[in-house]
């Protein structure tokens, strides 16, 4: 259980912050830009809401709770220690990452092929999708960068890889099944 009842703690004014599993590192530390980029990704499906409803809302809310888990999950280090503080820290799971899967899988059967490259744009909604996706990759890359120096959970990874694939085809369905998509002319302002 969280509880929340005192936000500043003044622990932090050095530049350090501690980590699930009580270490303390700088704030610039990889670990902690990784989960704070996983944080920012959040607060642009936030803002993504805002022009969604039925399950393409309950979609990106499902998304936001996984990222939260996995925000956890980078939070606490020590994969190889899981279990040690009495009881198992919450990971990123494989199904997850499936269910991710099944509904790109089942949003893009309604898609024709691409035959360019998509710009950012068309709805609100899409072109909030595709903010998403962009700073999803973000997070990507620096938990790519984490993982060379550190543990990291696979799933999580994985997990990230295919959130971008799936705000990406969201985005397009958001562009009328791909009808609104905004597509790339290769020199037309040359």
């Amino acid at each position: 259980m969280v509880v929340l009842n005192k936000i500043y703690t003044r622990t932090g004014d050095s530049g350090e912050t501690a980590l699930g599993n009580g270490a303390r590192v700088a704030k610039h530390s990889l670990r902690v830009i990784a989960y704070g980029t996983v944080d920012e990704t959040n607060a642009t499906i936030g803002l993504a809401r805002l022009h969604a409803s039925g399950e393409s809302d309950a979609a990106l809310a499902r998304i936001q709770n996984d990222l939260f888990d996995l925000g956890a999950d980078l939070y606490r280090p020590d994969m190889a220690r899981d279990g040690e503080a009495g009881h198992a820290p919450l990971r990123v799971s494989a199904a997850q990452v499936a269910r991710l899967e099944a509904e790109i899988d089942a949003m893009n059967a309604a898609l024709k092929p691409l035959r360019s490259f998509v710009l950012p744009g068309g709805s609100a909604l899409a072109a909030h999708l595709h903010l998403s996706r962009t700073v999803a990759r973000r997070a990507e890359r620096h938990v790519v960068e984490m993982a060379v120096r550190e543990d990291v959970n696979p799933a999580a990874l994985t997990y990230l890889n295919r959130l971008s694939d799936w705000f990406f085809v969201a985005a397009r369905v958001a562009n009328d099944n791909g009808a609104g998509d905004v597509l790339w002319v290769p020199g037309a302002n040359r």
